[in-house]
């Protein structure tokens, strides 16, 4: 069997998509310069194919998009499926410290390097 970079030899996928937040009413809710909320979501999937997590990541994504009443004024509020931001097969069998994602970056200066590492105190504190 020759190696396919496309196709994960473990039959899972790595995907993410983006969701943004709108109140239903409000106007100008699809102006390209207006600034909006937005979450980025990744999943873990069980696929046949890239083609076949493309779809399942799709449908995930739109089904996060029933509006609901937002806030303490119940205010109407959705989150608009922008789309599939990336898409990457899993090379490794899943288990502890198994690589499931990966990004490549332009040269950037070591100083500019270091600006994307956290440290464990801000990364701990997230979710306190």
């Amino acid at each position: 069997m020759s190696y396919d970079p496309n196709r994960s030899p473990a039959g899972w996928y790595v995907a993410s998509y983006l969701l943004r937040f709108v109140e239903i009413q409000a106007a100008r809710k699809d102006n390209p310069r207006r600034k909006f909320l937005s979450w980025e979501n990744t999943v873990l999937l069980k696929a046949r194919s890239l083609e076949h997590a493309y779809r399942k990541v799709t449908k995930i994504g739109r089904a996060k998009t029933r509006p609901y009443r937002g806030g303490p004024k119940g205010i109407p509020v959705r989150w608009v499926y922008e789309g599939v931001t990336d898409l990457l097969p899993v090379y490794a069998k899943l288990r502890d410290g198994a690589e499931i994602m990966w990004t490549e970056r332009t040269p950037r200066t070591v100083k500019t390097l270091r600006t994307l590492v956290k440290s464990k105190r801000v990364l701990l504190a997230r979710f306190r």
